[in-house]
């Protein structure tokens, strides 16, 4: 058994610039420790809003033990709730997603309204008071067209964010925009491994021939300051920020969530074959075909692409200490018509292709952890960057949550 200050100890032991020692990637207890720690506590992507496109539309999440329903009201309000009745706990919602007028519990039918408050329950007595046993409430903020839950008690502050939310991604529209498709996939990896390799692109030139085509895979693109920027990304930042299209690097003081407009190579403008628009319809007041691809990601579970033609979320959910889902959905613009305005085939397979290709690479890497003769290896100072700033996240997370538990239970 791994205990807090086993976890401690094991953080304090890490080099700078180094993976993390084995037991973060493999054992049980410390995934648990991940769960307990930061994923019911910090903010969680869901989904984007257009996932949610009528009353009733509602998709449920899974996070270790507990299970969420996301749910769009009469009102138009995207809410969360614990997916547990409060008769006697059971599941209410089994589907992963669906459109319903009501949330049924299928044990006894208790019935609840989609603003969480109970609306019947059969034969429980003159007594019974069904505004004591409305659905457990969720954390739940709906940023710039991106859903966001939290499990914890006291959710973080998120104005900030909100607010730079709403200058990189408000050009694009997400709120109005529709899924045009979405992928699954499960990673036999822990979720770390996952985000670990989206942080770098050093395995890109050799992993992502189709990604490669117009995506730039040069660390120093678009960096924290001019100094650390390339001509190239210093052009397009000053085109697009000229535009009134938000492009510098900016990070959070805690380093959680970051925001960056990078260019496409050559005349690329798409994630495509032959880098041209994957979708005919521009989104949003993007003001130009070539807008390169705002990145931004909110740890500890998305990254996602903002183009000039459509945008990409990312959703990563742990479900073991080795296994990871991995959700894609590619939106388009609400008016924008499969065989008028995009081909699905066309606008996916650059994505599809590579989400594949990280599969395997991210298994093989969990592959080799998983033995004996594993120790943490060097970063990159060169390439690795966002990896390192990721790990250090993590353990800056992991141990104020822990040495905030270890002072509870000394008092």
């Amino acid at each position: 058994m791994v205990s807090n200050s086993d976890l401690l100890y094991l953080l304090m032991s890490r080099k700078p610039w180094h993976s993390l020692p084995q037991p973060f990637y493999t054992e049980p207890d410390v995934y648990r420790a991940d769960l307990r720690n930061i994923w019911q506590q910090d903010w969680i992507f869901a989904a984007p809003s257009a996932e949610f496109p009528k009353t009733g539309s509602y998709i449920t999440l899974e996070i270790g033990e507990a299970s969420v329903i996301v749910v769009r009201g009469a009102d138009r309000v995207i809410r969360a709730f614990h997916n547990s009745c409060r008769h006697r706990g059971s599941r209410i919602c089994a589907a992963h997603k669906g459109t319903a007028p009501k949330l049924v519990c299928p044990y006894h039918q208790w019935t609840y309204d989609l603003d969480g408050k109970l609306l019947w329950a059969r034969e429980m007595g003159t007594d019974f008071d069904p505004s004591a046993h409305g659905l457990g409430l969720v954390h739940c903020r709906e940023i710039a067209g991106m859903v966001y839950i939290c499990l914890a008690d006291q959710a973080p502050a998120t104005d900030m964010l909100e607010a730079q939310a709403a200058r990189y991604l408000g050009p694009h529209d997400v709120a109005n925009l529709k899924v045009a498709h979405q992928s699954s996939i499960i990673e036999q990896a822990n979720w770390k491994l996952v985000l670990e390799n989206n942080r770098e692109c050093y395995h890109c030139s050799g992993s992502h021939p189709s990604l490669c085509v117009t995506f730039p895979d040069d660390p120093n693109l678009v960096g924290a300051d001019d100094s650390t920027t390339s001509n190239m990304g210093r052009a397009h930042v000053d085109r697009c920020e000229a535009a009134g299209l938000p492009a510098k690097y900016l990070i959070d003081p805690s380093e959680r969530w970051r925001f960056v407009r990078i260019p496409f190579l050559g005349k690329g403008v798409s994630y495509t074959l032959d880098g041209k628009a994957a979708v005919s319809k521009r989104v949003g007041n993007v003001p130009f075909d070539n807008a390169g691809t705002c990145l931004f990601f909110h740890y500890p579970n998305t990254w996602n692409h903002f183009l000039s033609d459509h945008v990409l979320t990312f959703r990563v959910l742990p479900i073991g200490p080795q296994q990871t889902q991995v959700t894609t959905t590619w939106l388009v613009h609400k008016d924008a018509e499969e065989g008028r305005d995009y081909d699905l085939k066309r606008l996916t397979e650059v994505w599809t292709a590579t989400n594949d290709e990280d599969r395997r690479i991210v298994e093989e890497n969990q592959r080799g952890i998983n033995s004996p003769a594993y120790l943490p290896g060097p970063y990159s100072k060169v390439q690795e960057g966002g990896v390192n700033q990721f790990v250090d996240w993590y353990c800056r997370a992991m141990h104020t949550a822990l040495m905030g538990a270890a002072r509870i239970a000394a008092e």
